[in-house]
């Protein structure tokens, strides 16, 4: 019988039984994070309880390097120090639009099959792989390994979260036979098209394929159906709107917490009160979360989030990262001619439509 293997079936088989090879090469050297006291035997204590074999752990952990530039990077990220109009200008290029458009066409049936399945339109899941890795050319430098290890032992405040990601992103390759020295991402331990997290990866990936694996860090299709998936599981709402824009006055109100990442829980009757008014016909009790962002020209243009926005920000907990997403989609879906009224329900509120 001659049994043939897809373009990303040949990446994957390469990658496992490189990162094998490697594996069983390399042993356990003089390393920065000693599987054999401490912290990092209580690690390898944990995964072991997982059902990942200790003497792997152990040789994994042996070859795990510390990274100080993790730490540095870490407390740079732009979600931190800027301003709407400056990190908009970076992922609502013409040329990541038009990429868009041409990754879209490219796994259109994946693009199709998952907002059949998970309700999610393709702008929108495109937008996210946009954003994040520029649709798969970008998915980070840094050695996963090394830079969970440094985060996990040597965070001031958050090491208990990253040890957690360690030992799912341990877990991960053990069960998926890769090397966990051979995966690259981000400097948080983010992989693959999609950049999620270990956890992340656990909890929401799929083999979208159907080729036995769960292949994020190579597999494009994977990738579209695990980012459905994802905002399936925290509550996408099909056809609903993600915001409403708003006019307001020129200096933001006191007494209204405006771009928080959490649920809508402002009443358009308050924001009202406060000379916000939605340019769509909303019920004064609908709860939305109030936006104010910062244009150039030093105006503010004021949106209401609903709860799509809400769930956006589960990805990244960012109304900067979630509005850039979401013009992205916009963009997108206008460069192919698609009507989208969903963005902004600019019919009609669904709840309100006959």
């Amino acid at each position: 019988m001659t049994v043939t293997m897809s373009r990303h079936g040949r990446r994957w088989l390469g990658l496992a039984l490189g990162g094998l090879l490697a594996g069983l090469s390399a042993g356990v050297s003089a390393a920065d994070f000693d599987p054999g006291q401490g912290k990092v035997r209580a690690l390898v204590d944990e995964v072991a309880e997982r059902g990942v074999d200790r003497d792997w752990a152990e040789r994994a952990m042996g070859r795990a390097e510390f990274r100080q530039e993790v730490l540095d990077a870490m407390s740079g990220a732009a979600e931190h120090r800027m301003v709407w109009h400056d990190y908009r200008d970076i992922f609502l290029g013409e040329e990541r639009i038009q990429q868009g458009v041409a990754f879209i066409d490219a796994h259109r049936e994946a693009f199709e099959r998952a907002e059949a399945e998970y309700g999610v339109p393709p702008e929108m899941i495109a937008a996210i792989l946009g954003v994040e890795t520029r649709y798969g050319r970008i998915t980070g430098d840094h050695r996963v390994l090394d830079s969970l290890s440094t985060l996990a032992f040597n965070h001031p405040r958050r090491g208990d979260f990253f040890r957690g990601e360690l030992a799912a992103f341990l877990e991960i390759t053990y069960r998926q036979e890769v090397d966990p020295a051979s995966i690259e991402g981000s400097y948080a331990g983010a992989m693959g098209y999609p950049q999620f997290i270990p956890t992340s990866y656990r909890a929401y990936a799929v083999d979208f394929d159907g080729d036995g694996h769960r292949n994020l860090w190579t597999n494009p299709v994977d990738a579209i159906g695990s980012i459905a998936n994802y905002f399936a599981e925290h509550r996408w709402q099909p056809g609903a709107p993600i915001y409403h824009e708003a006019e307001g006055p020129s200096v933001r109100p006191d007494g209204i917490t405006f771009n928080a990442a959490r649920p809508p829980s402002v009443s358009v009757g308050e924001l009202a009160a406060a000379g916000i008014e939605s340019e769509a016909a909303l019920a004064a009790d609908t709860q939305v979360v109030p936006l104010a962002l910062e244009m150039e020209d030093g105006s503010l243009r004021y949106r209401f989030g609903r709860d799509n926005f809400y769930v956006i920000t589960r990805y990244n907990h960012s109304y900067l990262y979630a509005m850039a997403a979401t013009e992205l989609a916009e963009a997108i879906a206008e460069a192919e001619g698609r009507q989208a009224d969903w963005f902004t329900a600019t019919a009609a509120d669904p709840e309100e439509r006959p």
